[in-house]
């Protein structure tokens, strides 16, 4: 059974960092595509980031240079490094993968002040 959980979001003000990370169970986190998407109200979810298993990353054209995936194999984790946030960052984040469907966190609210 996969199982997907984020944690690490929170209130923080305009400029400052957030890490988000998506803890993994029933799935190797290097053997998959994992993905972070996000969803501000009133409008649709949406890629932040992803993870190719052989490392590779792609970034939303908004976040590149600022936010940064990762994933610790050892931890079975992957992560979201989030920096120079903007009130516009301001959702809910989830984490994704997709084995035989997609499966999706409950989600972690990061929320940022201008």
């Amino acid at each position: 059974q996969v199982q997907l959980v984020e944690s690490g979001g929170g209130l923080v003000q305009a400029g400052g960092s957030l890490r988000l990370s998506c803890a993994a169970s029933g799935i190797i986190v290097s053997l998959k595509a994992m993905g972070w998407y996000r969803q501000a109200p009133g409008k649709q979810r949406e890629l932040v980031a992803r993870i190719f298993s052989g490392g590779s990353t792609i970034y939303q054209d908004s976040v590149k240079g600022r936010f940064t995936i990762s994933r610790d194999n050892a931890k079975n984790t992957v992560y979201l490094q989030m920096n120079s946030l903007k009130p516009e960052d301001t959702a809910v984040y989830y984490c994704n993968t997709y084995e035989f469907r997609d499966y999706w966190g409950q989600g972690t609210q990061v929320t940022v002040s201008s």
